[in-house]
């Protein structure tokens, strides 16, 4: 559950809301999107058995609940983890929270990616605040065997150029980097790919996986990875090429979800998907096969940011959640 103080959430609240009715209005007459990845060999019967593991992620479906409701609802639905909560972890002493931890290693569940607790998209005193509590917090990520945090970065800028935003990003993100890779943390970068996102702002910025690469180098550390999204990389018109580009130990987690029928690239909005494998809008059979193939061992949880999941009982939604992931997973063959 990313905890950064800007929220995934409320930016794409504030920015559907910006995107206004027009692309709405337009989608009742559009053709059905025929940006697709092209379908690899990693999609056929070969398909390795796969490593990477479901996580409930209950902040990405959009609800709030403590660590313990996490904990009951994937095991009552099937999942193979669950989001850590380093507030909760805070609390423990040692000794409860090695117990916590035997405790869900008996129920055979695992830790998802812990949010980045630093805002550093905003002014330098808020980065600079928040960079001075980061050791704090990493070591107490390393306290609960946590290695994977990850963060989202903003597609575009009202005041920066592109070049004076990718130093800023540079600057910032390999500041933090070399305080987790201090507590032995790798941080996973998320481009944000819908063109209604990084052309509303005056300045666009990366808003792919070669772009995010080469952010990656001008950091210069060795503990970076990628938060990869199944929803930006069909946003960006990025096939299993580009993913058989990444080792496993390159990506730290994996956001899954669908997109609507019936609408352009130009008019996808971030706040506006659906459950993985429910429109077979992305292409998720090839996206997971390419994933299996380079041996990907890290958490997958489903980001649908949908209203009508949103309006459902948490139970419902968790039982839905599930079905969704099963069936994406049973499609890749994997």
């Amino acid at each position: 559950m990313d905890n950064s103080k800007l929220t995934r959430r409320g930016f794409i609240h504030a920015a559907g809301m910006a995107a206004g009715a027009a692309a709405i209005a337009a989608s009742e007459l559009a053709p059905h999107s025929t940006a697709r990845a092209e379908s690899p060999s990693a999609s056929t019967p070969e398909t390795p058995a796969r490593k990477f593991y479901t996580v409930l992620s209950l902040g990405r479906l959009g609800f709030h609940g403590s660590f313990e409701d996490s904990v009951a609802l994937a095991v009552k639905y099937g999942f193979e983890g669950v989001d850590p909560d380093p507030g909760y972890f805070a609390k423990l002493s040692d000794d409860a929270l090695a117990k916590l931890l035997d405790d869900l290693k008996g129920k055979n569940l695992r830790f998802g990616a812990a949010g980045l607790p630093v805002e550093f998209r905003k002014d330098d005193q808020a980065f600079s605040n928040d960079l001075k509590k980061l050791p704090a917090a990493a070591a107490e990520l390393r306290r609960a065997g946590i290695r994977r945090v990850s963060t989202w970065i903003l597609p575009f800028s009202d005041r920066l150029t592109y070049l004076q935003n990718f130093r800023t990003h540079a600057y910032r993100l390999r500041e933090c980097a070399r305080v987790l890779e201090d507590h032995n943390q790798q941080l996973g970068l998320e481009y944000v790919a819908p063109r209604t996102l990084w052309r509303s702002g005056r300045q666009p910025f990366l808003h792919t996986l070669s772009e995010l690469k080469e952010l990656e180098l001008a950091i210069g550390t060795d503990n970076l990875g990628v938060q990869l999204d199944s929803w930006h990389w069909f946003n960006a018109e990025e096939t299993a090429s580009d993913l058989l580009t990444l080792r496993a130990s390159d990506i730290v987690t994996v956001d899954l979800n669908d997109a609507p029928v019936r609408l352009t690239l130009d008019q996808y909005r971030d706040d506006q998907r659906e459950l993985p494998a429910s429109t077979g809008v992305i292409p998720i059979k090839t996206l997971l096969g390419a994933l299996a193939q380079i041996g990907y061992d890290g958490p997958c949880q489903a980001e649908p940011f949908n209203a009508a999941l949103r309006a459902l009982p948490v139970e419902e939604a968790s039982a839905k959640t599930a079905a969704a992931l099963k069936k994406a997973f049973a499609e890749a063959s994997v």
